[in-house]
């Protein structure tokens, strides 16, 4: 699956672990691309990139609040 592909948390539902880490490396580069053109910090994010898909992945957002 792409990140392209994602257009909503219900999508990351049905993907394979090894899915989801393919799908994170890619929102990692994607991160990177943006922080090189734009600026910024880079750390928080990519520390933070697993959690969010975990928590997207296990919980039922939006429905289901996540507060970070």
């Amino acid at each position: 699956m792409n990140l392209i592909d994602i257009k909503s948390p219900a999508d990351l539902k049905g993907l394979s672990l090894a899915e989801l880490t393919d799908l994170t490396a890619q929102a990692r580069q994607a991160l990177m691309t943006k922080v090189s053109e734009h600026g910024g910090h880079v750390g928080p994010p990519m520390g933070a990139a697993e959690m969010i898909m975990a928590l997207h992945y296990v919980f039922n957002s939006p429905v289901d609040k996540i507060v970070y």
